[in-house]
């Protein structure tokens, strides 16, 4: 038979960049980059060119299999879907609805059949405890936007004079970001990059490179601001008109001088001075956060204010090249009614709603408290989709105590993650080329929402189902039929289209290799904000009736050789985990041989002068030690990263950094951990 090509998009990370899978024999036998994709213009990363790999992996999980007696044992579908429906409905029973938990993760953020699904079941079983990666990644600075613009603007670095990237190697995580940025500085249309980081990262030598102690970030933000305010390059007509609090905001930030700020962050006073009136002098301009690096602090959330008000005070919003808003693509909603609060409510009430909106997520972090100690209420039960929470979320020790003590665990997935084999059970969930849906670019990636009818390219390996069948079929089971009214792809691929006014003959036929939601003329929607005042907030009346501070104010991180001098003299180090490469996403593709020869075990970076310092050379398997925990890797000398930092990725079972993490310190609004700035030791093990 003769070899076929079908466009489609690729979601093992949220670039969802268009490729063409090649299919023999109904076998997938190669990808490649799609040239047409409006976003990734044929780019294609290590992980895409692995899919049929991925897709015919040895140790997938194949068919249903429940744990008898600590061991795996084969069962049918039936079977499989009687016993959750009968355990739900014991627990429901006998401790009420809230005692479920339904884990979303990472994947459900470019999946939305697997996300909507999973809040459907949870909405109609009546648990309010929807977990999902929001609860420690993104949406602090979703929250941090929308309490100040009322909306989410997003960055247009390709489109800038001047960028400034905080925290962020596009070359390893958002490569098709990187790649439009590399060609508007090659045209010359962006004059001035800065890059800031505890690492001198491959874009860096493109730019300007400020050196950051890690953790730092909003107090380097508030010196910037202190310099645009005191030499008066702020854009004093932009304020006047569409702000209120900026007269708070030029006492607040007098105390932030950008020497004393030198004493924090390391840069020195005169590169404060020169990036900020650098980016208040270059319209249009804008700050470019990396996914996680400003968020997993204890100060994320003002973080992502500051850098907010640094667009908002130099004029920088709603110009092409700025921070501008631009229509979202609706979609179809498969929430129902609201219920009762999800746990961490109370702890972080701002993270469950404000202003009458009302997020749909419980703050994942207090997850074990409520399975081990019962507060605020017991969780007995949790079902996992599309998510490995047992190695991602923080504290891992305690994670995987808290899910030994479920009564009933259920996990769909592809693999046998470290997560499933703590499960009772587990449901083979298909890859993304086993079943069709809708394939969308957040305008984060492009400036305008793309979407495209992500195509079914085989299908499924073994007994393998989509996860909006997995969560149909449970809930029939469990008497939910006439919310669950779907019976084949399209009934679901149309549903979610519906509201765009897109349509999937339109996406099959007209455009498969995709298509911008509106044209560029018609993209931005300047000066409406949401907010109570009707202006852009510059200070949080309500940050402020809710008990936090209404400007940003920098907070020292919890553990370092400032808040906890005597700690530091035994923890010296400065450790920040994350790191990314790409052939991995987070926890996934770890057993694919291609993959994995490329990458074979996971490596801390050291600064050449830190390794002398302690005996050790690169190559050397170190410990990494933590006042929650010990792990082992092995060490990688690294010129460009800064002296007395450890730097370790994250996402490996082996030598999973979550074992050194601690969910116990928190973001007080958003519950987000601490997890870029801890203090370590290490030693050649």
């Amino acid at each position: 038979m003769a070899e076929k090509v079908i466009k489609t998009d690729c979601i093992l990370c949220i670039n969802s960049c268009g490729i063409n899978a090649y299919v023999e024999d109904g076998k997938l036998v190669r990808v490649e980059g799609m040239p047409e994709h409006g976003v990734s213009e044929g780019y294609i990363c290590p992980r895409g060119k692995a899919l049929p790999e991925y897709v015919y992996a040895e140790d997938r999980i194949l068919h249903p299999m429940k744990k008898v007696e600590g061991e795996w044992q084969r069962i049918s579908w039936d079977e499989a879907l009687d016993t959750i429906a009968e355990k739900l409905k014991e627990v429901k029973e006998k401790y009420g609805a809230k005692a479920l938990a339904v884990y979303s993760g990472s994947i459900g953020t470019e999946n939305i059949e697997l996300a909507g699904f999973a809040q459907r079941f949870r909405g109609v079983y009546g648990t309010p405890n929807l977990l999902s990666v929001e609860g420690n990644c993104f949406r602090s600075r979703i929250m941090a936007r929308q309490m100040t613009f009322g909306g989410y603007p997003i960055e247009e670095p390709w489109n800038s004079k001047c960028a400034v990237i905080w925290g962020q190697n596009m070359d390893n995580s958002r490569a098709t970001i990187g790649e439009k940025v590399y060609k508007a500085m090659d045209a010359g249309t962006l004059e001035h990059l800065i890059i800031i980081d505890p690492k001198r990262i491959p874009m860096a030598k493109k730019g300007i490179y400020i050196r950051i102690r890690p953790g730092t970030d909003t107090a380097l933000m508030l010196a910037m601001m202190n310099v645009i305010i005191e030499e008066k390059l702020y854009d004093k007509g932009f304020i006047e008109k569409n702000t209120i609090g900026f007269d708070k905001l030029v006492e607040h930030v007098k105390q932030y001088t950008p020497e004393e700020v030198e004493k924090i962050t390391w840069v020195p006073a005169e590169d404060t001075r020169k990036i900020a009136r650098i980016f208040a002098k270059n319209k249009p301009a804008a700050n470019v956060p990396g996914t996680c690096s400003i968020d997993q602090h204890i100060n994320g959330f003002q973080g992502n204010r500051a850098l907010a008000l640094l667009q908002i005070i130099t004029g920088n919003v709603d110009i092409p090249g700025s921070w501008v808003s631009i229509p979202f693509i609706r979609l179809g909603d498969l929430r129902v009614t609201e219920i009762s609060d999800p746990i961490g409510s109370d702890e972080h009430p701002l993270f469950r709603r404000f202003w009458g909106r009302t997020s749909p997520y419980g703050q994942q972090m207090l997850f074990a408290k409520s399975v081990l100690e019962g507060r605020p209420y017991p969780i007995k039960a949790m079902i996992v989709n599309g998510g490995n929470p047992a190695v991602t979320l923080p504290d891992t020790k305690r994670i995987h105590e808290a899910m030994r003590k479920l009564d009933f665990m259920v996990v769909m997935d592809l693999f046998m993650t470290e997560t499933a084999k703590l499960a009772d059970m587990i449901l083979p969930a298909c890859s993304f080329l086993e079943k069709s849906g809708v394939g969308y670019v957040y305008g984060v990636n492009t400036g305008i929402p793309y979407a495209m009818l992500r195509k079914k390219v085989i299908e499924p390996v073994g007994e393998s189902w989509p996860d909006w069948k997995i969560w149909t079929e449970i809930g029939r089971r469990m008497g939910y039929e006439e919310f669950f009214p779907w019976n084949t792809e399209e009934e679901v691929v149309d549903f979610f289209l519906k509201p765009s006014g897109m349509t999937r003959e339109q996406l099959e036929k007209e455009h498969p290799e995709g298509m911008f939601y509106v044209d560029d003329e018609h993209k931005y929607q300047s000066g409406i904000y949401r907010t109570p005042s009707g202006k852009i907030e510059i200070y949080s009346e309500t940050l402020r009736e809710n008990g936090y501070d209404p400007l940003p104010k920098f907070i020292e991180p919890s553990q370092s050789p400032i808040s906890t001098p005597e700690l530091a003299k035994k923890f010296p180090l400065i450790l920040t985990t994350g790191s990314r490469i790409p052939q991995f996403t987070h926890s996934q593709l770890r057993t694919i041989p291609s993959l994995r020869k490329e990458v074979p075990e996971p490596l801390a970076e050291i600064n050449p002068e830190t390794a002398s310092h302690y005996g050790i050379a690169d190559g050397d398997m170190i410990s990494i030690e933590t006042i929650k925990g010990t792990i082992q890797m092995k060490a990688k000398t690294e010129e460009e990263l800064a002296p007395g930092i450890v730097s370790i990725p994250h996402g490996w079972a082996e030598a999973n950094s979550n074992y050194l993490t601690s969910h116990d310190t928190r973001d007080p609004i958003t519950g987000y951990t601490e997890m870029k700035a801890l203090l370590c030791r290490i030693k050649k093990a």
